[in-house]
């Protein structure tokens, strides 16, 4: 083969590469997130036929938004609640309809759009010890707010400085406590509460932890934490290049329920199953 015709074929080559299928799948740096990540890069690749590049596990919000907005990954799972906070710098809203439509309104002017939301809701949860709750008749925070002695309270760092975190819900609820809450990592709120060192924890909904049948959530009767409703974000460019994309994104929405996501959390971070079986199970249930 003379010189010539090497370079034709490299050059036809490289523009087959080029015309494949590449959609780019993000995700933050925790358990649920690459998950996430790696449930909607498997459905994709089962329903549309191509390979899909993953950057899971890339960092925390304002990275993966970025990541986004700059066209290095065409989507990736987020929160109401995180976008309209963290993001788009507004306050918190009560009701998940409103939530959903403002940060719609403001992902909009990036070319990025916010598709239905996947079912679970990773809001604040107020977990206690589940024999505490059934010795004490718990169900509500507002139980948890009648009871005659304070409560030792457990938080993560960032708890006592948000504006939906501790003195608003101390606010609604009347709620007593012991002193100053105990600050500490996520991880440990668990094994505090199992040790009984503090008797409540502001934890997140789908904790994989609560799976386990030793912890309670109380339930928010006032409705006072505001809506975390976790959705797939995506490009519109990538969505105009892909039509039956959008489609495919569609069929998982509502599909994951707040057990669901708790349960698959549980079996990584208390069953140590590697992420990609996880994804893989929860696909093939519903299939």
């Amino acid at each position: 083969m003379d010189r010539t015709a090497i370079l034709v074929l490299i050059a036809s080559l490289a523009a087959g590469c080029s015309s494949q299928p590449r959609v780019v799948v993000g995700s933050k740096n925790f358990t649920e997130q690459v998950l996430l990540g790696e449930i909607v890069a498997r459905h994709i690749e089962r329903r549309l036929g191509f390979e899909v590049d993953r950057k899971l596990n890339l960092g925390g919000t304002l990275l993966a938004h970025e990541s986004l907005k700059g066209g290095s990954i065409d989507l990736y799972p987020e929160y109401t609640g995180t976008a309209l906070t963290a993001v788009l710098k507004q306050q918190a809203v009560k009701d998940a309809k409103a939530a959903l439509e403002r940060v719609r309104e403001g992902y909009r002017p990036w070319g990025i759009e916010w598709l239905p939301p996947l079912g679970f809701n990773n809001s604040f949860a107020m977990v206690v010890r589940a024999d505490s709750a059934r010795e004490q008749g718990l169900r509500t925070l507002s139980d948890a707010a009648r009871r005659p002695r304070p409560w030792r309270l457990g938080v993560g760092y960032e708890f006592t400085q948000r504006p939906d975190g501790l003195s608003g819900l101390v606010q609604t609820y009347g709620l007593r406590l012991d002193g100053q809450p105990v600050a500490m990592d996520l991880g440990l709120l668990y094994p505090a509460l199992q040790a009984n060192r503090i008797e409540m924890g502001a934890a997140n909904a789908t904790d994989g932890m609560l799976a386990r049948p030793e912890f309670v959530v109380l339930e928010d009767d006032k409705r006072y934490f505001p809506p975390y409703e976790c959705a797939i974000v995506v490009r519109q460019d990538t969505l105009a290049r892909y039509p039956r994309l959008r489609a495919v994104l569609a069929e998982l929405s509502g599909r994951i329920s707040d057990s669901t996501m708790r349960r698959m959390n549980g079996a990584v971070d208390v069953g140590h199953r590697p992420e990609t079986e996880v994804a893989r199970d929860f696909l093939n249930e519903w299939k």
